[in-house]
């Protein structure tokens, strides 16, 4: 528990070796905020919704979005409880904590493997499955004592919301409707609590990489997130009671490559805590599910990019990257295209 960063970082004057990154992974000294990164009302037209959504994802593969349908009230109390769980004891915690990444509801810091690791990400992250509730909440944590209650309402919210951009999507495609259903039922979340760090030029909250999921939601209220955007790394701007959309690689697979998925990344800052609120939604592991472009995208002239995959080995082969590499430095659909 002790090497939780939550549990040992508050009034540190300079960061641990072991948390020092390479020159070539540091965050760099100046950072341009990305003012172009779509902001998209959910209630407008939906035809006009539709456009912009396929323009967002062609061009940044992530945009934000607002009027969703996910209150202002149960985000500001999904807010205050991890505020307040990540603040909790360390021995309030302790049920749910593990040095390895692993199944169920799972408390970590830094990467996949602390053990293993050369040097560490400056954050804890608290991940659990969502969908069926019935089958997840469970193992959910015990304390706060509400956690189940609310967390069980976001999940629902999210849920909703997540279906109805990926119709979206695939309208804007031209796939059938509930195209994506065989690929997103799985849901799970991973909150990401990046504490105040002494020098955020020597330290990364997380390194950067893309989804290996299909889709992805990001609630967030403190700067951090940056994006990779024409070889350069730009930041995004928190909007109030926004959603950041994150197209994953399965996106870009299905779409044979005429939608992106965006590299991006986390820092840390010196003045205030940071925790991002993720969803993810993807294929169920459980299942056999094959991972290939929409047949209807597939034509003479755009012919097919990549393979038919299963996404078990998909996922087997990432994460092993991962854990050879750190943060990656090539791409894991590389060994998949034709």
């Amino acid at each position: 528990m002790a090497l939780l960063v939550s549990s040992w970082s508050n009034g540190v004057q300079s960061v641990p070796q072991d948390y020092i990154m390479p020159p070539e992974k540091r965050p760099g000294d100046f950072v341009t905020v990305c003012k172009d990164i779509p902001v998209i009302n959910l209630q407008n037209d939906r035809s006009e919704i539709v456009q912009q959504i396929l323009k967002a994802c062609q061009e940044f593969g992530l945009f934000q979005v607002i009027n969703h349908g996910v209150s202002e009230e149960l985000m500001a109390d999904i807010r205050v409880l991890y505020d307040e769980f990540f603040n909790m004891p360390i021995e309030d915690k302790l049920s749910v904590y593990s040095e390895n990444f692993g199944k169920g509801c799972t408390l970590y810091t830094s990467g996949l493997n602390y053990a293993k690791e050369d040097v560490h990400f400056w954050k804890d992250t608290l991940k659990h499955g969502c969908h069926p509730l019935e089958e997840h909440s469970p193992s959910w944590l015990d304390k706060p004592a509400r956690y189940r209650e609310e967390v069980g309402r976001y999940v629902v919210e999210v849920r909703k919301m997540g279906f109805k951009i990926l119709d979206m999507i695939g309208e804007g495609l031209g796939l059938t409707e509930g195209y994506f259903a065989g690929v997103s039922q799985e849901q799970s979340m991973a909150i990401n609590h990046y504490p105040p760090c002494p020098d955020p030029s020597l330290a990364m909250g997380i390194g950067g990489h893309t989804d290996p999921n299909l889709i992805t939601f990001l609630q967030q209220d403190q700067y951090g997130l940056q994006i990779q955007k024409d070889g350069k790394w730009m930041g995004i701007d928190p909007i109030p009671n926004a959603f950041v959309v994150n197209l994953g690689y399965l996106l870009k697979i299905i779409s044979n490559e005429k939608l992106k998925s965006v590299e991006h990344r986390g820092v840390t800052n010196s003045v205030a805590s940071r925790t991002s609120i993720v969803t993810f939604f993807g294929p169920n592991p459980g299942l056999p599910v094959v991972i290939e472009p929409a047949k209807k995208l597939v034509t003479s002239s755009s012919p097919q990019i990549f393979k038919s995959i299963q996404y078990n080995d998909f996922i087997v082969n990432y994460l092993a990257l991962l854990r050879k590499r750190g943060p990656h430095d090539g791409t894991p659909l590389d060994p998949y295209r034709l």
